[in-house]
């Protein structure tokens, strides 16, 4: 074995070598410069052709009959909780690790947030922990495929079946994944999904509601367009439904749109780079890479995300060792957000306002375990990928055990 570069050793790669070979993010499509330019002279600059054309070809993208465009993915939650009667007096159930979006929606509409742990290997929600948790007033729970890894959507909707609860699937890192071959959104009552910059989509902002129910769609549409309606205009908002101005613009649209048609070519070359690198550390028994629910789980790789088993490292090891040795091999791994969502920096949410239960695992992920990259990296070409890869098992096998 070769002597690490942070013991004097050479390096994998040379500083700053390996941001030549990860290609930038998000892509331009040259075919969209066009669709941009006649937007910007036609001055019908909101909605338009392109976001009727997305409305019915991303909905079928994840097999639902309906999505609903919106300016961003925090919109597209508040929108969902809104649409299902959920507000003051209620609570919602969410995990302990997510964007604190997914926790804040909930608020805004008057709700109480409950947060509760997550399954150690696939870092989504627990369904044990959700069924603890719920209470006369649960009246929602909110599943986050996390990282791109999907959340056990048939328990999860098992449990809500027999306690009368409404389902919303945060899909903000989920564009295009299945399960048991049916799209993320139409797996329950009302999906949400973000297209803020880092995504596997992105129109640097905007979001969108997918569902089945023509009902539902017509009140999210009514709540992100001041009340008005595509499926009903001669009929009035029902009493008491309070809608915003949450309205999407066509340069959006014509973006997403034609994201849309590549997102095929994407999935694939991320899946054979997160195969590869799998492939390279599947026997170090120090490091395995996040899963999900199930095996036919059709995923993407918004994060490329590893789990340390510290049981397996030598004494005095600890995630800090190791991403630093990373570093001095000229990769990155990184933490993700660095702390579960009732920590985070940005979460200034006073404790009565929501409710926390036992959140261990939470805690031992975000603080020991997690390290993880965006997925542009799997965009690389497969010789990049393979020296990233002897990068990591080069560190790992030096570390473990």
């Amino acid at each position: 074995m070769s002597k690490l570069a942070v013991d004097g050793g050479t390096p994998v790669f040379q500083q700053v070598e390996l941001d030549k070979y990860i290609p930038a993010w998000p892509v331009p499509h040259p075919e969209t410069d066009q669709k941009l330019l006649d937007i910007f002279h036609s001055s019908n600059w909101g909605g338009g052709e392109y976001e009727e054309k997305l409305g019915k070809e991303f909905a079928a993208f994840q097999n639902a009959k309906y999505s609903v465009w919106m300016c961003n993915g925090t919109t597209t939650l508040e929108c969902a909780l809104l649409a299902l009667g959920i507000g003051p007096g209620d609570e919602v159930i969410v995990p302990g690790v997510t964007w604190i979006a997914t926790a804040e929606a909930p608020i805004y509409v008057g709700a109480k947030p409950v947060i509760v742990d997550i399954d150690p290997e696939t870092l989504c929600i627990d369904p044990v922990k959700i069924e603890e948790a719920i209470s006369p007033r649960t009246k929602a729970i909110i599943p986050v495929h996390l990282y791109s890894a999907l959340a056990d959507m048939d328990r999860i909707n098992d449990i809500a079946k027999k306690h009368g609860l409404y389902v919303i699937e945060d899909c903000a890192h989920a564009h295009g994944t299945k399960q048991h071959g049916k799209g993320t959104g139409s797996l329950s009552d009302i999906g949400s999904f973000s297209f803020q910059l880092s995504k596997l989509m992105t129109g640097g902002e905007g979001g969108c509601c997918t569902t089945s129910d023509e009902e539902l769609a017509d009140k999210l549409f009514r709540l992100c367009h001041i009340g008005s309606s595509k499926t009903y205009p001669q009929i009035m908002p029902e009493p008491g439904m309070i809608c915003h101005q949450y309205r999407f613009t066509g340069f959006q649209a014509a973006i997403i749109y034609d994201q849309l048609q590549h997102q095929a070519e994407y999935r694939a070359k991320r899946q054979a780079g997160a195969a590869i690198l799998r492939d390279m550390v599947k026997d170090i028994n120090s490091l395995e890479m996040q899963r999900s629910s199930f095996e036919d789980d059709l995923r993407d790789y918004y994060f490329l995300t590893f789990l340390l088993h510290p049981e397996y490292l030598k004494e005095g090891v600890d995630r800090v060792t190791i991403c630093t040795a990373l570093k001095a091999e000229g990769i990155f791994l990184g933490t993700g957000w660095g702390n579960p969502l009732y920590k985070s920096r940005v979460w200034n949410v006073p404790q009565e306002l929501y409710v926390k239960h036992n959140t261990d695992v939470c805690e031992d992920v975000m603080f020991k375990r997690l390290m993880c990259t965006q997925h542009s990296l799997l965009l690389a070409e497969a010789t990049v990928l393979e020296r990233w890869g002897e990068a990591l098992r080069k560190v790992m096998l030096a570390y473990t055990k």
